[in-house]
């Protein structure tokens, strides 16, 4: 979906920063935890791994709480949003209990009915996300194709920045559970996946830097250029 998620080829984030060698993990001990609960977050609310869902959650959230708690505060605030919309816990009631174990005294929300039909679809075919399709790719290598140009409310992994846009088929990958879909618990789709090089001048104009850029896009991404 488009949002602040969707940052990626968009300007005016300062210049990046390299990771240094000896870069750890985790940075502070805080962050390994809440790397841990999240992934148990997202699986008590999806009843099985779902990261398709869990990165809609992610894209969903308001632009204080994508940008300025860091990445791994995005993270328990994406999980946060899957336990209350899944009635895993009610809304409030992780500040209330935060607010408790500081010494206050306020009321914790009661723990909500639980909502069965939040992921009707959640168990995965197989494991991992690759799948076998039967029908044949629709794109070859060497092959020159346009990326759709369409609103996608829902979850997608199609890059704002490319959507338009003419690259070439660098390579045919292995079937895949399509994010789409997955992410909504309407099932895995699963479909072929092409790496496509992009030049950046076709991505953002005349006046860009030379350089390709590769990205996996789903069958159903692409379309054929006239």
């Amino acid at each position: 979906m488009d949002g602040i998620a969707d940052m990626g080829g968009t300007p005016g984030w300062g210049s990046l920063r390299p990771p240094r060698a000896d870069e750890p993990v985790f940075e502070q001990r805080w962050q390994g935890r809440a790397f841990a609960l999240a992934l148990l977050s997202s699986r008590i609310a999806c009843g099985g791994y779902n990261p398709d869902a869990f990165r809609h959650a992610m894209e969903r959230l308001d632009r204080a709480a994508y940008l300025d708690d860091g990445y791994f505060g995005r993270w328990l605030n994406g999980a946060e949003l899957m336990l209350t919309e899944s009635a895993t816990l009610a809304p409030g009631a992780i500040d209330a209990r935060a607010r408790n174990l500081r010494g206050e005294h306020v009321e914790e929300p009661p723990v909500p009915a639980p909502r069965p039909d939040y992921a009707p679809t959640a168990a995965p075919v197989g494991a991992g996300s690759l799948r076998s399709v039967d029908t044949a790719p629709a794109f070859t290598t060497g092959e020159r194709v346009r990326t759709k140009d369409v609103p996608v409310p829902g979850h997608t992994r199609l890059p704002a920045y490319v959507r338009g846009h003419t690259g070439v088929v660098e390579r045919v990958q292995p079937a895949s559970v399509l994010p789409d879909t997955n992410a909504h618990f309407l099932g895995e789709n699963p479909q072929h996946v092409y790496s496509v090089r992009f030049d950046s001048r076709e991505l953002w104009g005349a006046d860009a830097a030379p350089f390709a850029l590769t990205v996996e896009m789903y069958e159903s991404y692409l379309e054929k250029t006239s």
